[in-house]
């Protein structure tokens, strides 16, 4: 039928002319990103704010005003965070939280909106890092790491995800890693893990795009963190130390943090490793993508 076929044609053109209007926006957008959004009286809450770049971040956003919510299985270590953030003048609220357990977690939601309120901006920040060749790897340590590393997003955006479309405001911030983009010996679960972070955190902004509800007061952000300095990574191996250094946990956070307030969606830490990893690895075939890694010789030796 010809009128179908025009149609198609119209519709064809019209959908390359919103493709490249919005490839054009997504490159100014990279190179003149949003102003920071304040974050003032907002909830934040952070899982893994016992140490690390959990702690950190929940420091900072402190600091910015927020009302922040620390999760973790360790309360001891949890309450020094808070403590330092008190001692800040900051507002803080502590919970202790096994979150892989979906019960705790539906019960913490429960508490969290009770007592504090509806929470702004979810930050998925606990994980953990096997790293010894996959033979080596134990089932315990394995179906420990995939609770905590994918589990745990899914039960805490369940939970979390609901007053976020009651208010069509929120933010869901996830930490997958470089170890999500690409594969790194020693890491292999680890690695399986950090990719279905990346595949969660894509297909729900697919599907709350697609939601008739029109949700876009809701945004996303996942970090890819190369190697930090957090404990995780005890034997990183790295040839060109200049020019991919470990970071601290204080700068990770505060590029976090940027991230999470001016929307971007996607960032490497360092920012500068996104277009390579993310793309230009992609695009080669194995072989030649295994050639560079063998150049730059980075990742993590194992250790228990």
């Amino acid at each position: 039928d010809i009128c179908a076929a025009v149609n198609l044609v119209f519709e064809f053109l019209w959908t390359l002319i919103k493709v490249n209007y919005e490839t054009l926006r997504g490159v100014c957008k990279t190179i003149l990103p949003n102003e920071p959004k304040d974050v003032k009286d907002d909830v934040v809450l952070i899982t893994g704010t016992g140490h690390g770049i959990g702690r950190e971040m929940a420091l900072r956003f402190a600091r910015l005003g927020a009302i922040l919510v620390c999760v973790d299985i360790n309360a001891a270590s949890n309450d020094e965070t808070a403590r330092m953030i008190r001692q800040e003048k900051g507002r803080a609220h502590t919970y202790q939280c096994d979150v892989t357990d979906r019960t705790a977690v539906m019960q913490l939601k429960e508490k969290v909106c009770r007592e504090v309120g509806d929470v702004a901006i979810l930050v998925n920040n606990a994980g953990i890092m096997p790293c010894k060749p996959i033979l080596d790897q134990t089932e315990n340590e394995i179906r420990l790491m995939n609770n905590i590393n994918i589990n745990a997003n899914i039960w805490m955006i369940q939970a979390f995800l609901p007053n976020m479309i009651a208010r069509n405001y929120g933010h869901i911030v996830a930490m997958s890693s470089m170890a999500g983009l690409m594969g790194l010996r020693n890491l292999v679960p680890y690695c399986g893990s950090k990719f279905a972070v990346r595949g969660i955190m894509e297909s729900l902004a697919v599907e709350l795009r697609d939601d008739p509800r029109g949700l876009t007061g809701i945004k996303f952000t996942t970090i890819y963190p190369y190697i930090v300095d957090t404990g995780l990574c005890q034997k990183p191996r790295i040839r060109f130390q200049q020019l991919m250094k470990v970071l601290g946990a204080g700068e990770a956070a505060d590029m976090i943090v940027d991230a999470v307030r001016k929307e971007i969606i996607e960032m490497t830490l360092p920012p500068e490793l996104h277009f390579m990893n993310r793309y230009i690895y992609r695009l080669l075939p194995f072989e030649a993508a295994c050639l560079w890694n063998d150049f730059f010789n980075t990742g993590c030796d194992a250790h228990d």
